[in-house]
């Protein structure tokens, strides 16, 4: 009998235990349950943001003809001497050849679904050009003057910045970024009673968000409406970069 006394009181003794655990973490106090932990071992990781702004200097004009007739070979005259007329009058405000480029030619048949089976009525023919303009002063004058020509489709435009130049804020970003990672490691260490080691981990995110302004006047008495030249701003871009730091902790 005192065998089993001995061999019954741990099981006694564990049970409680577990019963007092539920009887605790039912009616006991509230703990917090967003708790951040450094386990031994681990990194310091922390993250900093950079921004730079410049004012683009290139712009990108999306610009396209389509006609539509009964004759695809009218229609296909039509579009290509519109078209014609667009890369010539581009050429003569000092657009580059080169900064011309095709970027879609389009042609599909209308139908007339009336009848059964559907027969052809028509065709439709359209060709697109993406247009870079390096001097802004010429902006307001390539779309006028494309409209001037023919063309019937005049896209979105954005606005760039070089390579060189945004290299150059790429690089300024990044410095600022790495910058407020470094001082925010720094002072979280500080606050923990913790000693940075060294970088052993970086990385990096880059955004760019333009910020253009565009504002298209017309002009006219009554039912006459002309449209004047567009007066295009080209506003800011701005880059950004995030970067990431993991430091050594000692």
């Amino acid at each position: 009998m005192e065998t089993k006394n001995i061999l019954q009181h741990p099981l006694t003794l564990l049970i409680s235990f577990f019963v007092l655990l539920f009887l605790f973490s039912k009616f006991g106090p509230n703990l917090p349950l967003s708790l951040i932990s450094q386990e031994k071992g681990e990194p310091l990781i922390v993250s900093g943001n950079g921004k730079a702004t410049a004012v683009p200097d290139i712009a990108k004009i999306t610009l396209g003809v389509e006609e539509s007739g009964s004759s695809l070979l009218d229609v296909e005259k039509s579009v290509n001497t519109k078209s014609q007329a667009l890369v010539d009058s581009l050429k003569k405000l000092g657009v580059g050849e080169k900064d011309i480029k095709t970027i879609s030619y389009n042609v599909s048949p209308d139908y007339d679904y009336r009848s059964q089976p559907a027969k052809i009525i028509g065709y439709r023919v359209s060709t697109t050009y993406e247009v870079k303009v390096k001097d802004f002063d010429k902006v307001n004058a390539v779309i006028a003057k494309a409209t001037e020509v023919g063309v019937n489709m005049v896209g979105g435009i954005s606005f760039e910045v070089n390579e060189d130049i945004k290299n150059k804020l790429l690089d300024e970003a990044r410095k600022e970024a790495v910058n407020e990672a470094r001082q925010k490691a720094e002072s979280l260490a500080k606050a923990a009673g913790i000693t940075l080691g060294k970088i052993i981990n970086i990385s990096e995110a880059q955004g760019f968000e333009p910020r253009p302004i565009a504002l298209m006047e017309k002009s006219g008495i009554g039912g006459d409406i002309q449209v004047t030249e567009p007066e295009i701003v080209p506003g800011e871009t701005e880059l950004s970069v995030t970067v990431s730091l993991s430091f050594e902790l000692r």
